[in-house]
């Protein structure tokens, strides 16, 4: 593949510990050696990537990096001959956008064990308004469904409910026909909250237990915890 200008927000460290975000121009030859080349068209905005920007070690170890834990994108090359140049595919998780190079920047090398063929009835742009947060939120309810929960059996609480994954649990919850119990500290979300599905909302202490009892009356039939 020939190499590749392209545009990626990039994350540097300065001199006296602080660090700067500007629009800059890279080339492809020095993204990593990794086999599948894909140009990114959507990323979504995580929380890891903000804590990524601001210059997070915890998230990012070295700089200058770009950001971006999830993208979708059109397969330019693969060496592993597991895609087509064409195909639609994502990536979220493992160490994109961490330590890797990530969605905010135009192209990305990843393995090919991290690309995702894109989903039938998702655009690359849905795929990403969903992102890392609905896909948690998601496998979130799967396993809980595996475990035998039904809305039949009341309602699931969400805590951190404004949140990516919590407003997404939310939503899904919803759609799936359970009951949702939304669980925030924000009291100016609560229109919010009840237009993507919550049934009622509390406040976040009402879910901080002090009692120290061992054993309280069931409130739930479940909870996706953020």
């Amino acid at each position: 593949m020939e190499n590749i200008t392209y545009k990626a927000l990039r994350v540097e460290e300065q001199a006296d510990g602080s660090f700067t975000r500007k629009i800059t121009e890279l080339n492809t030859k020095d993204l990593p050696d990794n086999a599948v080349t894909i140009q990114v068209k959507y990323a979504a905005l995580n929380y890891k990537d903000a804590l990524s920007a601001s210059g997070h070690k915890g998230i990012t170890r070295n700089f200058p990096h770009t950001p971006g834990i999830d993208a979708s994108g059109i397969i330019v090359e693969d060496k592993s001959n597991t895609f087509k140049v064409g195909d639609e595919v994502l990536v979220t998780s493992y160490d994109l956008g961490m330590n890797t190079p990530g969605g905010f920047g135009e192209y990305i090398k990843v393995p090919a064990e991290w690309v995702v063929p894109l989903p039938k009835g998702f655009t690359l742009q849905k795929a990403m308004e969903y992102g890392t947060a609905g896909y948690t939120a998601g496998l979130a309810l799967f396993k809980m469904e595996q475990s035998g929960q039904v809305p039949e059996m009341g309602p699931v609480l969400v805590t951190g409910a404004t949140g990516g994954v919590g407003s997404m649990a939310v939503s899904i919850l919803a759609k799936a026909g359970y009951k949702v119990i939304a669980s925030s500290g924000k009291a100016d979300k609560h229109a919010y909250l009840k237009s993507i599905g919550a049934t009622t909302i509390i406040d976040r202490e009402a879910v901080n237990d002090t009692s120290n009892k061992p054993f309280l009356k069931t409130q739930w039939a479940g909870a996706i915890d953020t």
